[in-house]
């Protein structure tokens, strides 16, 4: 009876046929919500990418197609305004909190799951209290800090030493070392492996993907940096890509929105070197899971 029943609904003509038309439909519409949603958020991207290849006499008129100034749009900022020597700053400034943060993030979660000492939660409570705190709050005791007692003032020193601690990270290396079996960690005790040998040669290679999602989400932090640098830095020379492209905008003169453009779109680049380069550890970073 079953085989004559399924040999019944498949011999109804049309019926397969419905169900594919059905499929097929909804797949078609599932992919024209994303291609829209898709269009939307590149929109801004999109219109920032064609003013920047127009004059300036174009961009603030409603012409929506593509220029041929964007060389010369850049040229003129990245000498003139010294945007050149901003990306310099923001990069040495990205890389090196980028490399402190997860080098201090490891250290503090092997401490957190390797080592006893008194009070251990409640000092990894306080690590996560710490995410409720940012800069803006502490900008005022970090200033007198910093630029008296320390005298870092217009140093890189003064821009990146604030930043190294990273809650995120010590919970992200946490979560990842959790799960990693305790046995292999008496494995290692045994054979006589101490504990700076036993992240580096076990744990590390055991968390590429951990590290790479934590360094693309400190990268992109740091090189976003702008009020920190811009209350800290008063000398040019040392000041970072996002207070340059603010100095761009003449406040009550004539802004060339061209060369505002053609710089945003040029300081967009290295971030996005980095995200892509490490995509595919970004997304499994997060998984925090032991088949990772």
């Amino acid at each position: 009876m079953a085989r004559e029943v399924r040999g019944g609904a498949a011999g109804v003509p049309g019926l397969g046929a419905g169900r594919g038309k059905g499929r097929h439909g909804r797949v078609w519409v599932t992919h024209l919500a994303l291609m829209v949603a898709i269009l939307v958020i590149s929109a801004p991207l999109i219109f920032a990418l064609i003013k920047s290849t127009q004059v300036s006499s174009d961009v603030l008129s409603p012409k929506l197609w593509p220029g041929g100034a964007f060389f010369d749009n850049l040229s003129g900022v990245w000498v003139d305004a010294k945007l050149g020597r901003y990306m310099f700053n923001s990069t040495v400034l990205a890389v090196s909190v980028t490399v402190g943060k997860t080098i201090l993030s490891l250290l503090a979660a092997l401490a957190f799951v390797y080592f006893r000492f008194p009070l251990k939660s409640l000092a990894f409570t306080l690590v996560l209290l710490s995410l409720m705190l940012p800069t803006e709050v502490l900008i005022i005791a970090l200033f007198d800090l910093v630029s008296q007692d320390l005298k870092w003032a217009d140093t890189y020193a003064a821009i990146i030493v604030p930043f190294l601690a990273s809650a995120t990270g010590t919970f992200l290396f946490r979560q990842h070392f959790m799960n990693i079996p305790t046995s292999l960690a008496d494995a290692a005790r045994i054979d006589g492996c101490g504990p700076l040998l036993y992240l580096t040669r076990i744990l590390i290679p055991m968390s590429w993907n951990t590290i790479g999602a934590l360094a693309v989400i400190q990268f992109v932090y740091a090189w976003d940096q702008y009020i920190w640098p811009l209350v800290i830095l008063q000398n040019d020379d040392k000041q970072v890509v996002q207070v340059g492209l603010r100095r761009l905008i003449e406040v009550g003169g004539q802004t060339d929105w061209g060369a505002v453009m053609a710089g945003a779109i040029v300081t967009m680049i290295p971030p996005l070197i980095v995200f892509t380069a490490l995509q595919k550890q970004f997304s499994r970073g997060f998984a925090l899971t032991e088949d990772k």
